[in-house]
């Protein structure tokens, strides 16, 4: 049986890890990140993980899609339109690749974190036509999967 495909659990604590903020996007103050890696995907392509920081204020340039659900404190997120929002737990946020931001970590801020490099829209749309030919053929598997159930698109 292949190890790619079992369920991996883990209940020991989380050792958080440096992972320091570019200093080159520092604005001010002298802010310290760390993370924890959930999970990752075998082809390298997602991840989940846990980050925090100290207070400051610095920028941050997306290269990949980013989902942050905020656990703990607060930040003040700035786009580039000037508009400022207010994280704080509960809230969430969606960071395409190729967006900026800036982050205002107002005393200390822990969130859970999902980042994915985005497909190609070639590729994604030769997918979704391998899906489409599939059905059609009567290959198309499950009535029911995972994407339907979690509202994403076929």
């Amino acid at each position: 049986m292949s190890t790619t495909n079992k369920i991996v659990f883990d209940s020991g604590s989380v050792e958080m890890q440096p992972c320091p903020i570019n200093p080159a996007w520092i604005i001010e103050g002298a802010p310290v990140a760390r993370n924890f890696i959930l999970s990752r995907s075998d082809d390298g392509g997602a991840c989940t993980l846990i980050w925090d920081c100290t207070e400051g204020v610095f920028d941050w340039y997306y290269d990949i899609d980013e989902t942050v659900y905020v656990l703990e404190g607060s930040v003040i997120v700035r786009d580039d339109d000037r508009n400022e929002r207010r994280l704080g737990p509960g809230d969430h946020a969606f960071f395409p690749a190729g967006s900026h931001a800036v982050w205002r970590a107002e005393s200390y801020v822990r969130k859970v974190a999902f980042c994915r490099n985005p497909v190609p829209k070639p590729i994604m749309l030769a997918t979704r036509i391998a899906k489409k030919l599939a059905k059609l053929a009567g290959g198309g598997g499950r009535a029911f999967d995972a994407a339907t159930m979690f509202g994403g698109a076929q």
